[in-house]
């Protein structure tokens, strides 16, 4: 009996290691294994970057000290405190090669009051650049080098990004040039109330000022957007405008050194659950909801009417409001887009022929000056004080900017400002009109001194919590 206990207790001691070695030799395996995919997805990462680089560039700019200086060290985006001479500043920026003769894609804040802007390409060659055309809609610009048989960057279908696919943005932020980093796709068709037409990938991707303007790409090297701004330093979240619209303004500024955009002639607002309900759209239903029409216009001519909810144009869904503005500046004016809305809760379709943005019309009419209202980055309306206004609110003078529409949630209804104020002084300058208001924000920011009612206020507009990268 003790013998046998005894062979047992043998055999039983020497199984043990054996049965130990096995979950040793799967996790052994495993852990080879996640080594092998850890290096599969650097090799991917270091293939994109080898791949890409070549047609990111650098740019430095030089730019007037007078108006910055006091913004140095709070955040302007890409310039920091190095003095180009007297007067000027330097600063910087990235870009991305969209054709080989020389054109680059870049942000607009980068190179809008440059003096001089010098692109700095992977291969070491050095090469003054000029401005092809500037889009403030979007912040973005074209600039042209002299040369020749340059790489091109490939851009990705708007409609092939993917929320968690990974993202890689290539760059130089704070002068450190071609720094890759990498995150993911968080968003896709952002707005933030920051420009006046936003269709932004979202990403977590590291972007610090001087990111402003490179590409954001996916693993296949192609570009999915380009980095354009960072809510505050150190959150993670940076956007950058979606490649369908990067491409068509590009294309736009290159082709005519400007960008036309179609326009159907309505306002638009969200549709909530509660005015859904009101319209008889049925539950679930999302759109635009036309608050207005515009008399003589296209939408008007075709017979949409305020009350009614597009739901899809040329067949896209609208997943929100803002989504209507973003698929009708996809087209050029005189194209057709088609329409689908509801009606008290009925289908009705409508072909609209595309005109041309009333602002722009204004500006090539030869008047003189633009008065026509016009939503600007920050989400300002602004148009010249007429003399009657002068008169009914006690001013001195026909002088100021008269602002006549603020978009909810952008810098501008963040700071205060609301519609009916009269803009007299900007950064404690007289205000003669609206021009001299939107130059003095081209900075990001301004300190603007209003009238209102029979009183008179300041409001600080600041970019500091959507800092451009």
């Amino acid at each position: 009996m003790r013998l046998r206990l005894l062979v047992a207790c043998t055999l039983l001691a020497l199984a043990a290691p054996a049965a130990a070695q096995e979950p040793a030799a799967a996790e052994s395996a495993d852990a080879r294994e996640t080594v092998a995919f850890a290096r599969r997805l650097g090799d991917a990462f270091a293939t994109v970057a080898e791949r890409v680089s070549p047609s990111v560039v650098s740019l430095r700019v030089e730019v007037p000290a007078d108006r910055r200086r006091r913004r140095m060290g709070r955040g302007f985006p890409g310039f920091g405190p190095r003095r180009g001479g007297p007067g000027v500043l330097r600063g910087g920026g990235s870009g991305v090669i969209v054709r080989a003769d020389g054109h680059i894609l870049t942000n607009r804040h980068v190179v809008a009051r440059a003096r001089r802007i010098t692109v700095h390409l992977r291969d070491g060659r050095r090469l003054p650049a000029e401005v092809v055309g500037l889009d403030p809609a979007t912040d973005l610009a074209v600039v042209r080098v002299q040369a020749e048989d340059l790489p091109v960057a490939r851009f990705a279908s708007r409609d092939g990004i993917r929320v968690g696919e990974w993202a890689i943005a290539i760059g130089s932020p704070y002068g450190l040039d071609y720094t890759v980093t990498a995150g993911v796709v968080s968003a896709v068709g952002r707005g933030v109330g920051v420009n006046e037409i936003e269709d932004y990938v979202q990403t977590d991707a590291s972007i610090n000022p001087g990111n402003s303007g490179g590409p954001l790409v996916n693993l296949g090297g192609e570009v999915i957007g380009i980095n354009t701004m960072i809510v505050g330093r150190g959150t993670g979240i940076g956007f950058a405008v979606v490649s369908d619209l990067a491409q068509q303004v590009a294309e736009q500024l290159i082709d005519g050194g400007e960008v036309r955009r179609a326009w159907i002639g309505v306002s638009f607002q969200p549709l909530t659950p509660d005015v859904a309900r009101q319209v008889g759209a049925p539950p679930g239903t999302r759109g635009a909801l036309v608050s207005d029409v515009m008399e003589g216009g296209p939408a008007a001519e075709a017979g949409l009417r305020p009350g009614d909810v597009i739901v899809a144009v040329n067949g896209r869904r609208l997943r929100e409001g803002n989504d209507l503005l973003r698929q009708v500046v996809r087209v050029r004016p005189g194209a057709e887009l088609r329409l689908l809305a509801l009606r008290e809760g009925r289908r009705r379709r409508f072909r609209i022929r595309a005109g041309e943005r009333p602002d722009r019309q204004a500006v090539r009419s030869g008047t003189g000056e633009n008065t026509m209202a016009r939503v600007g980055p920050h989400g300002l309306a602004l148009e010249p004080v007429s003399p009657a206004l002068a008169r009914r609110r006690g001013l001195e003078a026909a002088e100021g900017a008269h602002v006549v529409a603020v978009r909810p949630g952008s810098l501008a209804a963040r700071a205060g400002l609301m519609q009916g104020d009269v803009i007299v002084e900007a950064d404690r300058r007289p205000v003669e009109g609206p021009e001299q208001v939107r130059a003095a924000l081209e900075d990001g920011e301004a300190l603007l001194r209003v009238r209102r009612g029979r009183g008179a206020l300041f409001v600080a507009i600041r970019a500091a919590g959507d800092e451009a990268g």
